[in-house]
């Protein structure tokens, strides 16, 4: 008989449980089974699937990489089971539920704001909750369900994941409104040597995407401070005489010019991306939705 004929719904909803909960008793009590046979239910996949899938540990169930990949697989399965007894239509007036959106300092300045106007005008009774994007924890929170999107850089996503694209932006090099880089034209080595400020949302470091510029041009950046968020920069830059490269999109603080920098930066993605299963959700349909009518009509 072929493993895949001894694949049963059940099972699968016990594997996602047990890589939710980690632990055979509160899985048991959530399914309606006694511990016995959700462990009954355990071995068969770890049969099927040649694979122990969890270890266990003083602290409850530890999932192996190939239960982790396969996780992401039967979310997308489950959700396309429970889509067949979905209505085929969707109306946002009538919603009524919580959606998780996850994003950067940037995206929360420069995306969120027309999205949220357009949901709340259109889904009135959907709660959104927006959270600081967590990059060393979003896959567990998204196969958990704690976040539905991420709005955020390709680099700073599980390659797996689906997600669209919203534009593409650019870094601009600025400075305070008196400095004396102003209304010239500069060169990397004009700057190199100037106290920089960086934005390092993903890691408290002095490390930024501009510095391979610098790298390639055989000069080091003279960073000085390293910020936690792009919205904080401008009042640090106002007050230190210091420079930074900041996302084009995300300069609105009239104490800054953009210096004349004769280097073409590099163009870089921001995106929204999502869970596999959510690729069967309407409401989460309907967000993107909103997305693609903001930055990709015509």
């Amino acid at each position: 008989m072929s493993k895949i004929n001894r694949l049963e719904i059940k099972q699968l909803r016990i594997f996602q449980a047990l890589l939710h909960e980690r632990n055979v008793s509160r899985v048991a009590s959530q399914v309606g089974l006694t511990q016995q046979a959700v462990s009954d239910q355990l071995r068969k996949l770890r049969d099927i699937f040649d694979d122990r899938l969890f270890l266990r540990k003083s602290n409850g169930l530890i999932p192996t990489p190939v239960a982790e990949a396969l996780g992401v697989k039967i979310a997308a399965l489950l959700a396309g089971f429970e889509g067949l007894l979905d209505p085929d239509t969707f109306d946002p007036a009538t919603v009524d539920a919580t959606y998780v959106i996850a994003a950067t300092d940037y995206a929360q300045q420069v995306v969120l704001p027309a999205l949220l106007a357009k949901i709340r005008h259109f889904a009135p009774g959907l709660k959104i909750i927006i959270r600081d994007f967590d990059i060393d924890n979003l896959h567990e929170l998204m196969v958990n369900s704690r976040v539905n999107l991420a709005i955020a850089f390709p680099d700073y996503i599980p390659a797996s994941y689906p997600y669209l694209t919203l534009f593409t932006e650019h870094h601009v090099c600025v400075a305070g409104e008196q400095s004396h880089l102003s209304g010239r034209e500069l060169s990397l080595q004009d700057i190199a040597h100037e106290a920089q400020i960086i934005a390092s949302p993903s890691r408290p470091n002095f490390k930024g995407s501009i510095d391979s510029l610098f790298e390639q041009a055989g000069l080091t950046r003279n960073v000085v401070i390293s910020a936690p968020c792009f919205s904080v920069v401008p009042g640090y830059i106002a007050t230190t005489g210091a420079i930074a490269f900041l996302p084009s999109r995300a300069i609105q603080d009239n104490r800054l010019v953009q210096l004349n920098l004769n280097e073409k930066l590099i163009n870089f993605d921001v995106i929204a991306a999502w869970h596999p299963r959510s690729s069967q959700d309407p409401l989460h349909n309907w967000i993107m939705g909103l997305l693609k009518e903001e930055y990709q009509a015509g």
